[in-house]
């Protein structure tokens, strides 16, 4: 039996509730700020292929220096990274849409977008580390990154919506804004909150030595986290081409979004239900059940169809990534743990991209049925990755007692 009293006695301690939302709130950037440079920069060219360049400058800064910015945020802490970045993150994104609104040389327009791309704060894996920190028992640790997959794709379903409905109505400025003011104004709150954030762990000089990284286990599930941002990028490029072939284009987003709901479903229950099994055992059992919901989509010519077998798709999505970060937040060393959890966010961005641009070329050339099988070739990636993760149980991480946060 489902029960949600799992998430409510994590939820009811001092300060999580606080940081949870507050980084809600600052995670809306991650799906407004591309689409929202999209809108704006082709209302202003007349381009889609500017737009599309100068999201690319924002996505690709963002996938190379998220690692980068979360050994900052272990070495120095959560509160000075993040009220930095969101600064430089704020004052690019202004440039960006002042020299875009002014028609600005096109290049100060590519720095601005790589600049705030490079600084945009690593909410995610900051709230990660956070519940990690303080929460004791595995469980609820589980329990915790099960919500904040479930917020996840709360961000995505809202934040294109919001941006779109805000571009196309108003104007794209105003899209742009909200996501600015989300991002600093979350980042910033997020920041601000000290009695949960966990404590530094600067490099030793004088010694040089840094705990090392569990790297038999770090690297196969970064290439399950890069395998799964092919498939993300490629389904989501195909299904608005499978439901333009149908002649129902405009179903495009509703046949995304009840993909998006059955992982958000699958996320609740997750979290409410303790698992038997190790997050190895369920990291492996998820990337197969992804290739296996993969598999049927290139035999459909039907939205209904379509539309019921993403819905149990989407069943895999969420527990797949919160055994991911379950099993990243055991064996990371508490020193580099938000350097690990950015590393999984990093490879599902950087797959993102490619994912897009495999799957277009094959339907330019073979239509939507066929480019669902790009999603396939990367759902057998990433069960073949799966399969090297180490089997072995992973020990309990020593973790200190929980601070008790200052109201």
């Amino acid at each position: 039996m489902v029960s949600l009293s799992s998430y409510r006695s994590i939820l009811a301690r001092p300060g999580n509730l606080r940081f949870s939302l507050t980084g809600l709130v600052a995670r809306l950037p991650i799906s407004m700020t591309g689409l929202g440079i999209v809108l704006l920069v082709q209302t202003a060219t007349d381009s889609y292929g500017v737009a599309g360049a100068v999201a690319a400058a924002f996505a690709i800064a963002n996938a190379a220096f998220a690692i980068v910015m979360g050994r900052f945020v272990d070495r120095l802490g959560q509160g000075v990274v993040l009220a930095s970045a969101s600064v430089v993150y704020g004052v690019s994104m202004v440039a960006l849409v002042a020299g875009v609104e002014a028609d600005w040389p096109i290049g100060l327009t590519y720095v601005a977008a790589a600049c705030a791309g490079a600084a945009l704060p690593p909410i995610g894996s900051c709230v990660r580390a956070r519940w990690s920190y303080v929460l004791r028992q595995p469980a609820e640790v589980q329990t915790a990154f099960a919500l904040e997959a479930v917020l996840d794709e709360v961000v995505f379903i809202i934040g294109p919506i919001l941006v779109a409905v805000l571009a196309t109505n108003i104007s794209p400025v105003l899209g742009l804004g909200v996501a600015i003011v989300a991002g600093v104004g979350g980042s910033l709150g997020f920041a601000a909150q000290r009695s949960t954030e966990p404590p530094p762990h600067p490099h030793d000089r004088s010694t040089g030595v840094r705990e090392p990284m569990p790297w038999r286990t770090v690297v196969p599930l970064a290439v399950v986290c890069l395998a799964l941002g092919i498939l993300f990028g490629a389904a989501e490029v195909t299904t608005v081409a499978f439901a333009d072939e149908q002649g129902h284009k405009g179903w495009a987003g509703g046949l995304l979004a009840i993909w998006a709901l059955g992982s958000l479903v699958a996320g609740v229950v997750s979290g409410a239900v303790a698992s038997r099994s190790g997050p190895a055992a369920r990291v492996r059992w998820g990337a197969f059940g992804m290739a296996c919901a993969m598999s049927p989509l290139y035999f459909v010519d039907s939205i209904p169809v379509m539309a019921a077998l993403l819905l149990v798709g989407g069943v895999a999505i969420a527990p797949t990534m919160i055994a991911t970060l379950s099993l990243t937040e055991r064996t990371v060393p508490v020193s580099r743990l938000t350097e690990g959890m950015a590393i999984m966010h990093t490879g599902i961005v950087a797959g993102v991209a490619p994912g897009a641009t495999i799957s277009g070329f094959v339907v330019d050339h073979s239509g939507a049925s066929a480019a669902y099988l790009v999603s396939l070739s990367a759902g057998i990636v990433a069960a073949l990755a799966a399969q090297a993760v180490p089997r072995a149980d992973v020990p309990d991480r020593d973790q200190v007692d929980p601070p008790v946060a200052v109201q």
